[in-house]
């Protein structure tokens, strides 16, 4: 199936994909799966 280039991953994906990037104990594919999550996520807005 071919992905849509704006999809987008959610907030609560992307703040769990974040834990698991920081916690030592994950492993590489654990970091390796959040990373493509976090990439798909929308950018931060700035203050």
């Amino acid at each position: 199936m071919a992905k849509s280039r704006n999809e987008q991953t959610s907030k609560r994906v992307a703040s769990r994909a974040g834990k698991i990037l920081s916690d030592p104990t994950s492993t590489k594919r654990e970091k390796s799966v959040a990373a493509s999550a976090l990439t798909q996520a929308r950018d931060r807005k700035r203050k």
